[in-house]
């Protein structure tokens, strides 16, 4: 079972990498960065999703009607001549289901953490998501899930296996309540910033050669 460092590591990831930094124009370095971020941000939310049977069901739906993987299996078209907008729109539509009114939020923390301007970073996660989303689509197809407790430990495996207290991390970021301290939640928690070191940050600085 695959999880996000052997995407990121392997043959997938650097074409995913590489992609992404030619449709944004940004560095590859820089690019791997903030995917390597925002990605399990993105499974997080989806964990958190499938806490409840309904967000189950709805993901897992999703998954075998429109994200079974199929868009793994060709990215050098995918990202040759550009991206076609329906994928945009796509990874923007999944964006607002996983992150909602919190998606600002992670795209400022990512640029304060990345160094990158938002709209690069807002431009990012629109081509992960639907990756992310065939990722998940195919290890789901793969493993044989086929219920909420299921999902919920696949996409566990999936970031990593990590210590319950790192998944309650990405959990305070989705579920802060806006009082302003979600920024400096992300930067010093889940990113791996200044004040507290570890976390998923430094589990992602470890196998992007940080």
């Amino acid at each position: 079972m695959s999880g996000l460092i052997d995407l990121l590591n392997g043959p997938l990831g650097k074409q995913l990498i590489s992609g992404v930094a030619g449709e944004t124009g940004q560095p590859e370095s820089k690019t791997a960065d903030v995917l390597g971020m925002a990605m399990p941000i993105l499974l997080g939310a989806m964990k958190k999703n499938v806490s409840t049977t309904e967000g189950a069901q709805g993901l897992m739906s999703a998954l075998s009607n429109k994200h079974n993987g199929s868009i793994l299996d060709d990215l050098g078209g995918l990202f040759g001549g550009g991206v076609d907008q329906s994928v945009l729109e796509d990874g923007a539509g999944i964006l607002g289901h996983l992150l909602g009114n919190k998606q600002t939020a992670v795209e400022n923390a990512l640029s304060q953490k990345s160094g990158m301007d938002t709209g690069s970073i807002a431009q990012i996660l629109k081509l992960a998501a639907p990756i992310v989303m065939g990722f998940l689509g195919r290890q789901t197809a793969q493993s044989s899930v086929q219920d909420s407790s299921g999902m919920n430990a696949l996409l566990g495996s999936m970031l990593g296996g990590q210590p319950e207290q790192n998944q309650s991390l990405i959990t305070t970021l989705l579920d802060s309540d806006g009082d302003g301290s979600v920024l400096d939640d992300v930067a010093g928690m889940v990113l791996g910033g200044s004040k507290k070191k570890g976390g998923l940050g430094g589990m992602l600085g470890s196998f992007l050669g940080k």
